[in-house]
């Protein structure tokens, strides 16, 4: 084994993990991967400052991990991340209100009607071609609407 590696002390694989560990979690976002490196970080920071044995640093690095993850779950769970869109990727749920005109009569339910340059399928009382109506839920894919 090259003398550069056996002389790296400990702490250096404990500080490498860490950082393997943050960025998977940049790879695989999941808000857990990122305490756990966390916890890394710090046991390589305990063992630089205080030499300690592997079973000892194995040890505090389940107990950092435990407090990390237990104190983020608690501080998310009183503070949970709310979004400003919350029909960011529901293109259905962000229609509703909205007043369209039926390009394909409803009929029995079913019909189209014109969204931006497209067509959509919707379910709703039987209307004429040509008739505003407007969207009040979302089904999937198929537009729930009312006479407007």
């Amino acid at each position: 084994m090259p003398d550069w590696l056996t002389s790296m002390g400990p702490h250096w694989a404990w500080l490498s993990l860490g950082v393997l560990l943050a960025a998977a979690e940049i790879v695989a976002p999941g808000f857990f991967l990122i305490w756990l490196g966390g916890a890394a970080i710090a046991t390589g920071a305990i063992a630089w400052i205080a030499p300690i044995s592997i079973p000892l640093q194995l040890g505090i690095f389940a107990v950092l991990s435990f407090i990390f993850l237990y104190g983020a779950r608690r501080w998310l769970k009183a503070n949970p991340i709310t979004t400003t869109d919350p029909h960011l990727n529901q293109r259905g749920g962000r229609l509703v209100g909205e007043v369209l005109t039926v390009t394909r009569a409803i009929e029995d339910g079913r019909g189209r009607a014109r969204v931006g340059d497209g067509e959509w399928p919707v379910r709703g009382p039987d209307v004429a071609e040509g008739t505003k109506v407007r969207v009040v839920s979302a089904d999937g894919g198929v537009l729930v609407v009312e006479a407007a």
